[in-house]
């Protein structure tokens, strides 16, 4: 009867080991920006100024322990993940815009920190499923919002807007 108690026992304490890593699988930063500033077409180029931003944009993070990079299949929004990718040397990672829910899991299966590189009409949905508050919808004219998601130890995602530059005239 002692060798049955001593094996759940076991299995209990390991169990209570197990969980707290389970709760640090998902990173602790998730960082969603939008393309930068785009020409016109079907599956437009960056501008020079699209360009630069997305330079900025790797200037910016790339110091915050980015651990995976993803973004949709449009030329503009690959454009945006490459310098940042290059210069990490991390590869980047395309998902599907219509889809948000399957970047959301793999996302959240992750450690470290993640870029997601989307579209104005994608992030504030995107925001909102990975617990955060995406404010006012991005105007067609804004590049320069840059959310930080953070996931604090309660389970809570605090929200933080910044701005990447060149910033957007207003």
């Amino acid at each position: 009867m002692r060798q049955p108690f001593r094996v759940l026992r076991k299995l209990s304490f390991a169990l209570a080991l197990l969980l707290p890593c389970a709760a640090m699988a998902q990173p602790g930063m998730i960082y969603l920006v939008r393309h930068g500033e785009k020409a016109a077409g079907k599956d437009p180029e960056l501008t020079a100024q699209g360009r630069l931003r997305a330079q900025n944009i790797a200037t910016l993070l790339h110091r915050a322990g980015i651990q995976a990079i993803f973004s949709t299949p449009t030329m503009r929004t690959l454009q945006t993940a490459q310098p940042l990718a290059a210069r990490l040397k991390l590869p980047v990672q395309q998902y599907a815009a219509e889809t948000p829910k399957a970047l959301v899991e793999k996302v959240k299966s992750l450690r470290g920190a993640v870029l997601v590189v989307g579209h104005s009409n994608t992030l504030s949905e995107l925001v909102t499923l990975f617990g955060g508050a995406p404010g006012a919808e991005i105007a067609d004219d804004e590049y320069d919002r840059l959310y930080q998601l953070i996931n604090g130890a309660d389970g809570k995602v605090t929200t933080v807007m910044l701005t990447s530059l060149p910033a957007t005239p207003q």
